[in-house]
């Protein structure tokens, strides 16, 4: 057990019996990640101690900021609005604007009025950027100087300026109305002759990223180039503010958990520590909606009653074909979802991947459907079973590699979300097509009825 969990774990005891001080001395030697973890496994009043204790250490602002997003409400409902704008005020501002929109408008004013009012400005702003784009998790606190300037002026600057910047990987070169115009790294800055001006330091039209843009675009463009930090501008390239890297880490964590959650049929808001009756209500649409394509699966399945009376063994195998044609299309799914989330091919290349991925569906069938034929006939003595098993297998798994790629293409194509809603339909093909084609080649074969 490594030492932060033991740390945690003991925190967790102190906490639950009541030892204040001895809790309090524990808090100054961990990580405020390490703590914020412990607010999910806390009962009201525990956490309420906890969050007493963090602020009487002065470690509220950076602790709290760490909290995973599902437990920000109950952690709202459990302080004070003077207690929260001390917060919004320690920690940098993206992370304030993170409590902000997870208020109710009318608190949200409340709180603002009662910040100075240059932070307030600066809040203010943030929240003009809709939740989602660059724009809404940029920093707007960043180092920028005129290209005349030398790497001697820009050190001292670093200097003077660098506690009330968030983190310092670049340093901005713009024009007089502000308008982006390169970019230097610090290691090239430092090593510079100290008379050397930032234009010849600095690397011209510098990638950057519209305010305005889809956050994730920005994640994209930090993992293409090898970023550490990425401008955020306006239309007209002005200087707005950056995206640093541990907001391009939280960017693609989001994304991560929102495709993995649409491909499995779920909410963003549905989180380990969600309530009970959050995640019931979000869950059982989608649960519905399962439920109805699963009667349309056994819709076809009584069409072969008759069929599957004569041949009883061929109930032994519906779902071996229908499960393999499940696992292909998840999986075709899955690789087509992120491809187009990382923007790895465009519509115009779409039928070759189609094709290929139906190709890919017909050799895994063709590899599955002989070793479960080779199955079939051993066990039951059976080698025309096997040889329904096998072009089943192959009809089925070709379908879903078909399948797989083509509907996230379509959605993408209709501008819908991927990943949203994928699954159900994948799933559905593979289920009635999957029992339709067995069956239908079992009374074919067999001429039965």
């Amino acid at each position: 057990m490594s030492r932060p969990i033991i740390h945690a774990d003991i925190l967790l005891r102190l906490v639950r019996s009541g030892s204040v001080s001895r809790a309090e001395k524990l808090l100054d030697r961990m990580h405020p990640a390490d703590v914020a973890t412990l607010f999910g496994q806390l009962r009201p009043a525990e956490s309420q101690l906890l969050i007493d204790l963090l602020f009487s250490s002065r470690r509220a602002g950076k602790t709290l900021s760490e909290l995973p997003s599902e437990l920000i409400p109950q952690f709202l409902d459990q302080v004070d609005d003077e207690r929260l704008a001390q917060i919004v005020l320690r920690v940098p501002p993206d992370d304030g604007i993170m409590f902000l929109e997870a208020l109710e408008p009318d608190r949200r004013a409340r709180l603002l009025a009662s910040i100075e009012v240059g932070r307030r400005k600066e809040l203010e702003r943030l929240l003009l950027y809709p939740p989602g784009t660059a724009g809404s998790v940029m920093t707007p606190r960043f180092l920028a100087l005129a290209k005349t300037a030398t790497a001697q002026q820009a050190i001292d600057a670093i200097r003077t300026l660098g506690e009330q910047v968030e983190a310092i990987f670049y340093l901005y070169v713009v024009d007089e109305d502000g308008k982006l115009e390169g970019v230097v790294p610090i290691r090239r800055l430092v090593a510079a002759p100290p008379e050397r001006r930032l234009e010849r330091l600095m690397l011209a039209d510098p990638v950057a990223v519209l305010a305005s843009s889809p956050q994730e675009e920005g994640a994209q463009l930090v993992a293409k180039y090898n970023l550490l930090a990425l401008p955020v501008v306006d239309p007209g390239r002005i200087l707005l503010g950056v995206m640093t890297v541990d907001d391009v880490i939280d960017v693609l964590q989001e994304e991560a958990t929102q495709d993995m959650y649409r491909l499995a049929g779920l909410a963003d808001e549905d989180r380990v520590f969600s309530p009970i009756h959050t995640s019931v209500l979000k869950r059982l649409p989608w649960m519905s909606i399962n439920l109805g394509t699963a009667f349309a699966a056994a819709g076809v399945v009584t069409m072969f009653e008759g069929t599957i009376a004569q041949k009883v063994i061929l109930a032994a195998f519906m779902p071996v074909v229908a499960g393999m044609g499940g696992n292909m299309g998840t999986q075709t799914l899955t690789v087509i979802t992120r491809g187009i989330a990382l923007g790895e091919f465009e519509f115009d290349r779409a039928f070759r991947v189609i094709l290929k991925n139906l190709m890919v569906g017909v050799c895994m069938g063709a590899a599955a459907g002989i070793m479960t034929a080779l199955v079939a006939w051993f066990w039951q003595s059976d080698p025309l079973l096997g040889l329904v098993l096998f072009l089943s297998m192959v009809g089925n798994m070709a379908i879903a590699g078909l399948v797989g790629s083509t509907v996230p293409v379509l959605l993408k194509k209709l501008n819908q979300d991927p990943a949203l809603g994928g699954s159900i339909l994948t799933t559905t093909f593979t289920d009635v097509c999957g029992f339709l084609i067995f069956l239908s080649m079992a009374r074919l074969v067999f001429h039965l009825n």
